[in-house]
């Protein structure tokens, strides 16, 4: 752990010429965040089944007001080398991301100088051979990504052969589908962990604009068109 964060400084101090050393005397040093994130994926580890822990891929560290205008100028650098750190550690302890390792610093007026927060989620990364949804076009939503429901019949799951592949331990190879139609349903297709719409637990059931699907620890919405 001690050498990744000495890598991690040095990485920034040739990169910035030991800019971040003079920038930071008494507010928020980058290291302390970058140790705060190592802990927060520790404290967060899900043992999920035998031999897989997962950890949270998305990171946000909300900054005073003071030490965010200070980080201001080093921002994309910073982002970048903390998602490095973050991705070596996680190989380094053989823990699980859901999907892409993203660390975003923000602002938060009501904290002081030299103080930080770190905000965490695991995510599971969604994608599809589908093309984005025309206007008018059925889709589920995953995050900020939609996926268009092109066939008559849409099926989710881990495997590569699911239509849309959620990257989930929790999900099976072939988990639910979606049945387009009047009204559109969604059935599970004899999944391991099972399927809800909207909160509740069902084998099948029809959706409506809005309809939220679970599957394992993902959710995604159904949008009519």
């Amino acid at each position: 752990m001690v050498g990744l964060l000495d890598r991690f400084e040095d990485r920034l101090d040739r990169m910035v010429n030991g800019a971040f050393a003079r920038a930071f005397k008494a507010e928020v040093q980058p290291v302390e965040i970058a140790a705060a994130l190592q802990r927060e994926m520790d404290d967060r580890a899900a043992v999920v089944a035998r031999g897989r822990t997962v950890v949270p891929n998305l990171f946000i560290a909300d900054l005073s007001p003071t030490d965010d205008e200070r980080l201001s100028v080093y921002r994309d650098t910073l982002e970048r080398e903390l998602i490095t750190l973050v991705t070596d550690y996680a190989e380094q302890q053989s823990y699980t991301v859901l999907g892409p390792i993203q660390v975003d610093l923000a602002r938060d007026d009501s904290l002081e100088t030299g103080i930080f927060r770190i905000h965490s989620e695991a995510r599971s990364g969604v994608t599809a051979d589908s093309p984005a949804p025309l206007p008018g076009q059925p889709s589920l939503t995953a995050g900020l990504v939609h996926h268009a429901l092109v066939h008559p019949v849409t099926r989710l799951g881990r495997g590569n052969e699911a239509d849309i592949r959620v990257d989930d331990p929790g999900v099976s190879r072939v988990h639910c589908e979606v049945v387009l139609g009047a009204p559109t349903v969604v059935r599970d297709l004899g999944s391991t962990n099972g399927l809800s719409v909207d909160g509740t637990r069902v084998t099948q059931a029809s959706l409506v604009d809005g309809s939220s699907i679970t599957i394992g620890q993902t959710t995604l919405i159904y949008r009519s068109g």
